[in-house]
């Protein structure tokens, strides 16, 4: 009976590794029928720890240990929100807007003063985003492209000019920096920098001044409620207690990964041929490491998935070889499954012609959730099931 040794990833510990390894063994047998499902669980031995209970972790925003929650009116969360569709509170304000409507012979629209006052800004060019330094487009092309938008109209119908000019200073400078971000440029201006472009913006497009702005929140929190705010925080802290494992993982296998190599050699060392490694993230790259350094004939198929291996090898990361080194004729058939919106899976056919075969399974799901959605996917146990030894 072929044997397919089950390889986790990162931050995989019990009893989550055992339910994972009863889930790829019914899928895989689900397929196949007969196999011999080896786990190999080497985050307990060999995956990271916090060795002094965490004391390296910094607390959660706004907080300190053990005393309060942050501010319930922080807008990070709004931000967060603004970069990724900087349309975001424009379409929250023109929903509740009324059906048009045919207007009489000299109506003027609602939208005609922050259209001309978008004009007037986008004449001083780059001047009003000083502060920002060199980020993002065009002031004037970004202030057109705004003031053109099919929703200012109905978005100036429900708000009152001083929201309506908050709410549009806040778009343009989520256009910059979410501009920055797209292109990878290695700086943001910190949040009171931005908070200061906003309210001079904002003033230009008709706002009060300076200070009387405090009692207005963003649409986004506000439809949200404060709570949008407390769940961030939770979150934040749950994550930096949970995901250490994870990066740490990481961190520890290319610092000391030989101890992870070594106790996959020994167990792949007690099976008979034929044997198939089956690798997730960091999974595979402790096979493929594995697999380059020490030959190990009863092994017929590597089966990585999700893996960052092709990545690390390219960047002259991966322990094992470096680019362009070729991949050691003793490297079984290596078949490499990645979803296309796993920013953590990539291919590897271009960088090693003919010995590695990339076939891309969709699991529907955005990241990160996509990288975890391998073991859900009829398909990954399909590919793996027609190129069993």
């Amino acid at each position: 009976m072929p044997s397919v040794v089950f390889i986790h990833g990162t931050g995989v510990r019990e009893p989550g590794f055992s339910a994972l390894t009863g889930r790829f063994a019914a899928g895989l047998t689900g397929v196949l029928g007969e196999v011999r499902v080896v786990p190999y669980y080497w985050g307990g031995p060999y995956g990271a720890t916090l060795a002094a209970g965490g004391a390296s972790l910094p607390p959660a925003a706004g907080t300190s240990r053990g005393i309060a929650e942050a501010d319930p009116d922080h807008d990070t969360a709004a931000w967060a929100a603004l970069y990724a569709d900087p349309d975001a509170e424009l379409v929250l304000a023109a929903s509740g807007a009324k059906p048009a409507v045919e207007r009489p012979p000299g109506f003027v629209p609602p939208e005609h003063r922050i259209q001309s006052l978008l004009s007037a800004l986008a004449a001083e060019g780059n001047l009003p985003f000083a502060e920002l330094g060199e980020l993002g487009p065009d002031l004037a092309r970004t202030t057109a492209d705004l003031a053109a938008h099919p929703l200012l109209g109905p978005a100036a119908a429900v708000l009152q000019p001083d929201e309506l000019a908050f709410l549009t200073a806040r778009s343009l400078v989520a256009r910059v920096i979410a501009a920055a971000l797209d292109d990878d440029v290695p700086f943001v201006p910190v949040g009171a920098t931005r908070d200061i472009v906003v309210d001079r913006l904002a003033q230009a497009l008709g706002a009060p001044p300076q200070g009387a702005e405090r009692g207005l929140r963003t649409m986004l929190l506000r439809s949200v409620g404060s709570a949008a705010s407390r769940a961030v925080v939770r979150r934040r802290r749950a994550l930096t207690q949970s995901s250490h494992p994870a990066a740490g993982d990481v961190l520890l296998y290319l610092a000391r990964g030989e101890r992870a190599r070594a106790g996959l050699r020994t167990l792949v060392a007690g099976l008979e041929a034929p044997v198939t490694l089956v690798g997730h993230s960091l999974g595979g790259i402790i096979a493929l490491d594995t697999l380059v350094t020490t030959p190990m004939p009863q092994v017929r198929l590597l089966v990585t998935v999700g893996s960052q291996g092709p990545f690390l090898y390219e960047s002259g990361s991966l322990p094992s070889l470096v680019h362009p080194e070729p991949l050691p004729s003793h490297v079984p058939e290596w078949l490499n499954l990645y979803d296309p919106r796993d920013l953590l899976g990539f291919i590897g056919a271009g960088l090693f012609p003919g010995r590695v075969t990339d076939i891309a399974v969709d699991s529907r799901q955005p990241f990160p959730a996509a990288h975890s959605a391998y073991w859900t996917n009829p398909a990954v146990y399909r590919h793996i099931a027609d190129r069993l030894p």
